[in-house]
């Protein structure tokens, strides 16, 4: 099964934000139940019982945390997400290192859009800035392993087992 480790995420300005970007750019858009930030990718594993029993050793986020401004990966952009840069969140990470979870290199983010191309480099460049500083909604503090089920359309997630502590 294909598993990753997540909090759920809610944007109160996801509808504006697709409404502002739908003519700029062009791409599969996350479905607004599906959006969260992932702690951990795991991939297909088979057995889940020692990955619950890893995150045994972390405890949930205390508070909801704030998500404000829009950014993307790659040269072109390929992911289009929003993003939260607020110090719980690298305290998180380091406690999910230190329980054994690999991070790779860590970038607290939620993707919006997978980018198939950008059709006005400048408007796009003018949604981000107008974006930049407005909160935009709140990573929730529950922290989940979930497992991924993909469909034709888009992937469903099921959560499996949810940190208590």
């Amino acid at each position: 099964m294909r598993l990753f480790i997540a909090s759920p995420v809610i944007l109160h300005k996801y509808a504006s934000i697709k409404k502002d970007f739908s003519e700029i750019i062009e791409g599969k858009w996350v479905e607004e139940e599906n959006l969260h930030l992932t702690w951990v990718f795991l991939g297909e594993i088979k057995e889940k019982n020692s990955i619950i029993n890893q995150m045994q050793n972390i405890a949930s986020l205390k508070n909801k945390i704030d998500i404000f401004g829009l950014e993307h990966f790659g040269d072109p952009p390929k992911i289009f997400f929003a993003e939260s840069q607020e110090k719980p969140l690298f305290a998180k990470a380091k406690e999910f290192t230190d329980a054994g979870f690999n991070l790779y290199s860590f970038k607290p983010h939620i993707t919006l859009c997978r980018i198939k191309a950008i059709h006005d480099e400048s408007a796009y460049k003018k949604a981000l800035k107008y974006y930049q500083d407005k909160i935009l909604g709140s990573i929730l503090p529950c922290i989940s392993l979930y497992q991924s089920i993909p469909d034709k359309k888009c992937a469903h997630y099921r959560r499996i087992f949810d940190i208590k502590k």
